[in-house]
């Protein structure tokens, strides 16, 4: 179990650190991305093992998928809802 979290959070801190390289910051540090990224791969990974039922083993690859598409959603998300606050 601690080895899929662990993956997980491996998983969204990468995620994180390329968002974070591509994407216009508009003043946010680096390190707000990759935290983001780490947090959404968490939280994908519980939403699969919630769905499919599945435990959280040492290694699977759709949960590590769903980690690295929920990293992704967090940024997108992180990133609109600062876009936001900036035009205001």
């Amino acid at each position: 179990m601690l080895m899929g979290i662990i993956g997980w959070v491996f998983l969204g801190l990468i995620a994180g650190f390329i968002a974070s390289k591509l994407v216009n910051l508009r003043g946010d540090e680096p390190q707000i991305g990759i935290i983001m990224g780490a947090v959404g791969a968490v939280i994908g990974g519980w939403i699969y093992s919630a769905i499919s039922g599945a435990e959280v083993s040492g290694f699977n690859v759709l949960s590590l998928l769903f980690a690295c598409i929920g990293a992704g959603a967090a940024l997108t998300a992180w990133h609109m809802m600062r876009a936001r606050s900036a035009t205001r």
